[in-house]
């Protein structure tokens, strides 16, 4: 049988075909188009997800035994607001996570509301990016859209409710909204009455491997599929990139060098981190996660490249870049402010550092250094709570850099295994509508059957000590500079 995988990611979505036994048959990409209405908003037109997936679809399939698709599943970018009227119309562009209008309603929930009442009804603390504030930013600067509201949904889970028609979303990708409480896998009725919005709003809570319907007859028969295909709740993008690269189970732990970067920690127990500077939410697994995420990661490699030195080679860039642990300039990686740990959607970016001698190849070793040190940053969170991690696996991007590979494994002084596949959400998507349609029993067997290690990138003694000298004049910039921004 085949399954597809979605990765409906922020710049494109990501298209993956995956037989019973993991190999990959086709993958495919659409792109669409992000907007940025004012300085430091992002949004994009829900519309666009559907029909760039739908054409992805197709193109996805084409030449190959369309009766053989079995199941279809997602990974998602999280915290987005999907808002639909009584029509199932779309009220206004998706107000995406990487947006950071909600300064106000952030500090309302944290300062007024409270992080331990926060904390207490839901396991984490507002951040701008999550769905609350937006609903709450919403409610106050847009009230005649606010009242359209009937359903209130993710991104991904727009997707699923196009293509099957069900109401759903599934616990990893909810508890991002902090609308949920994700020790106990329900919403949360306080955070629902803070929000002014009812139960009725909000989609069913699905497991990311269980059913939630199938394709609809009219989608079907675009697709040229079988209306018996079955439509699995999926996940949000970094869970499902956690199932792609087998970081289920206890004591994993998974780095994503996307548009934003991520440190990714299963657990089988739920567990707080009592400054909430990380994330606590529920896993793909059934079980549990810690997660830091930064805003920028790839993101601003693909800045610095394309906006700055205007090119599209990457490796190139790289090249001259042979003196790491070395390199005297900085940079603070918060194009578009920063969630973990800082929490703080008004930082910026800044190269700190450079001198008469500072060349092009030391400009750009700081922009990898810089994400690599703002995953330590979270990484040290994790540690402070008894946490030990000595390996890690790595997906996205900017992990088809050698050179990056080498700077996380020193930066972090962690082992960093290379799998087969980089796939990340797309492949996890696969992976869990495998699940969903009974070819593996659970997430934790899929991925110890499929997900390969085919390479090891170690840390190396005398790098880790030049990179340990430099983080910690790294960690004082940010504070130093903060009454900045």
């Amino acid at each position: 049988m085949l399954y597809i995988g979605v990765d409906l990611g922020t710049s494109a979505v990501k298209l993956l075909l995956m037989d019973e036994t993991g190999d990959i048959k086709n993958i495919v990409s659409k792109e669409y188009p992000l907007f940025f209405p004012h300085p430091g908003w992002s949004e994009q037109n829900p519309e666009d997800w559907f029909e760039k997936s739908m054409e992805g679809i197709c193109d996805l399939t084409e030449g190959f035994d369309k009766s053989q698709v079995a199941g279809i599943s997602f990974g998602g970018q999280m915290h987005g607001l999907v808002a639909l009227d009584g029509d199932d119309q779309v009220i206004r562009p998706a107000i995406l996570w990487n947006d950071g209008r909600t300064g106000e309603e952030t500090d309302y929930l944290n300062e007024v509301i409270g992080k331990d009442k926060l904390s207490q009804y839901t396991a984490n603390i507002a951040f701008a990016g999550f769905t609350a504030p937006k609903i709450l930013w919403m409610k106050k600067n847009e009230p005649e859209n606010f009242a359209k509201i009937t359903k209130i949904m993710l991104p991904k889970d727009y997707l699923a409710y196009r293509l099957s028609g069900s109401f759903c979303t599934d616990v990893s990708d909810a508890s991002g909204m902090l609308l949920m409480d994700v020790k106990n896998r329900c919403w949360s009725k306080e955070m629902l009455d803070i929000c002014g919005i009812t139960e009725e709003m909000l989609p069913t809570l699905y497991e990311s491997y269980e059913v939630v319907g199938t394709l609809r007859e009219d989608v079907a028969a675009r697709l040229g599929l079988s209306a018996d295909v079955k439509v699995i709740a999926g996940a949000g993008d970094n869970a499902a990139a956690a199932v792609g690269t087998g970081t289920v189970g206890d004591g994993m732990c998974n780095i994503s060098l996307g548009t934003s970067g991520t440190i990714f920690i299963s657990s089988e127990h739920f567990g707080v981190d009592e400054h909430n500077a990380l994330h606590s939410f529920a896993h793909a697994d059934g079980n549990y996660h810690l997660m830091g995420c930064m805003l920028s990661a790839a993101s601003c490699n693909k800045w610095w490249m394309e906006e700055i030195l205007k090119t599209k080679d990457f490796g190139k860039e790289q090249e001259g870049i042979t003196k790491l642990g070395e390199n005297n300039v900085f940079y603070l990686p918060y194009l578009m402010g920063e969630r973990s740990p800082h929490n703080n959607p008004d930082a910026r970016a800044m190269f700190i550092g450079m001198s008469m001698d500072t060349t092009r190849e030391d400009m750009t070793q700081a922009v990898l250094e810089g994400v690599a040190f703002g995953l330590r940053d979270s990484l040290e969170v994790a540690r402070s709570l008894g946490i030990r991690i000595e390996r890690t696996k790595i997906c996205g991007g900017g992990a088809k850099s050698p050179l990056w590979k080498k700077i996380i494994a020193n930066v972090m002084n962690l082992k960093v295994d290379v799998i087969e596949s980089e796939e990340g959400p797309a492949l996890g998507g696969a992976m869990l509508a495998a699940v969903g349609c009974g070819e593996y029993p659970d997430v934790k067997t899929i991925a110890q059957k499929i997900v390969k290690v085919i390479d090891t990138v170690e840390p190396e003694e005398e790098l880790v000590k030049k990179y340990e000298e430099k983080y910690q004049k790294f960690r004082r910039i940010y504070p130093t500079v903060k009454c900045l921004y």
